[in-house]
């Protein structure tokens, strides 16, 4: 975890997205609703909501949402990420959200905004610094052994 300054301007537009999803949030179970906003190298930002389900392992976070609506719009460059919550402090992605982050940007800046307007920055790499990935020049299928 990173405490450093950051300019609110910078992240203004994405806190706005961010706060926005959240209200769209389901969760019926944890009453935590997230929101993320993901900015893509384009400029153009994608939001995205926690989605719960009663078999929690089906529960879809709002960092995946947000990235898997940039990817159907055929971004694949990312500037950062925000995630907002109100009903906890600051939290960082988790495990499975760190991992598919990772797939397209291993130096994504973080910003968390939680209860109170709480700040902490992070950057993904210093929160999954041993991220799972294909042997170089191999980008998945079958592998010799």
């Amino acid at each position: 975890m990173k405490r450093e300054t950051v300019k609110q301007t910078e992240w203004d537009h994405l806190l706005s997205a961010a706060q926005a999803a959240s209200r769209g949030a389901h969760a019926p179970y944890s009453n935590l609703k997230v929101g993320a906003a993901l900015e893509g190298e384009s400029g153009a930002v994608y939001a995205g909501c926690n989605v719960e389900n009663c078999s929690f392992g089906l529960t879809v976070c709002a960092e995946r949402v947000a990235l898997g609506c940039a990817v159907a719009h055929g971004e694949r460059s990312f500037r950062r990420l925000l995630i907002f919550t109100d009903g906890a402090g600051p939290l960082s992605p988790c495990g499975a959200c760190r991992q598919v982050l990772a797939e397209f940007r291993r130096q994504l800046p973080i910003l968390s905004v939680g209860r109170g307007g709480v700040r902490r920055t992070f950057d993904l790499a210093g929160l999954l610094p041993q991220a799972f990935d294909w042997p170089a020049g191999e980008p998945s299928g079958e592998q010799e052994v």
